[in-house]
């Protein structure tokens, strides 16, 4: 099974569920979001529509990262290192409280945990879709010990786990202007043939044109059904 879907809502809420499989809520990320308001989310989709959930920047990374500038959140300078690097500090305990809240309240099937690129592998810190430089075995032990899938843009590098695939398209690679590129009807037919390596896919758009490529691809699968192969990108 194959979920299309985008990394934070590309059209209005209303249009998105109705023409996709899923949808990978970002705001999560940048600033709390209530859990009256994730059920109004979960109230506009049919049952079958997945929801997934970007973690809180306070369990992934530092007090420092300019993410924090849009989560309306003042740090002290003493409390600035018990934020981030999936530390047992009250600070990452609470990101993820407010995480697991609006999961519970969508029914999110996934919670992805995005790593800075400076956070690096060690012994005593485990994660996952990590962008610094991990070397496979690493990241495949510590997503077998943990039960956790290895998220990737698969244009850059393959999962390093098996059986469910979390696939999230930036744009680049392969594009040169990373965000603004437009996958072509290659790269779908390429990112099909990815699928099909999986037993299980989500696949997740998150460049400039992310819904309108996301419906391309959803048309192009097996399956399709005659909504989504006849529904309008714009709504």
């Amino acid at each position: 099974m194959i979920w299309t879907g985008t990394c934070g809502f590309g059209r209005r809420q209303e249009v998105v569920v109705r023409q996709l499989a899923a949808v990978e809520i970002q705001e999560t990320f940048y600033r709390p979001v209530s859990v009256e308001r994730a059920k109004k989310w979960r109230a506009l989709a049919a049952p079958e529509f997945r929801f997934c959930v970007k973690a809180s920047p306070f369990i992934t990374h530092e007090a420092t990262s300019p993410t924090y500038r849009r989560s309306g959140r003042v740090v002290t300078d003493p409390e600035r290192s018990g934020y981030g690097g999936f530390k047992d500090t009250p600070e990452v305990r609470e990101g993820w409280d407010a995480t697991r809240a609006v999961a519970e309240a969508l029914g999110a099937r996934v919670i992805v945990f995005q790593t800075p690129a400076s956070f690096g592998p060690t012994e005593a810190v485990k994660a996952i879709e990590l962008r610094g430089r991990w070397a496979t075995h690493i990241v495949e032990r510590i997503c077998e010990d943990l039960g956790l899938i290895h998220a990737v843009d698969p244009f850059d590098k393959e999962p390093a786990t098996y059986g469910l695939a979390y696939l999230r398209l930036h744009g680049s690679p392969p594009g040169k202007t990373m965000y603004r590129y437009a996958y072509t009807d290659g790269d779908l037919e390429r990112l099909r043939e990815i699928c099909t390596e999986y037993d299980d896919a989500y696949v997740m758009f998150n460049n400039e044109t992310m819904h309108r490529d996301a419906i391309r691809f959803e048309k192009s699968l097996p399956g399709a059904s005659a909504v989504q192969r006849e529904g309008s990108e714009f709504g």
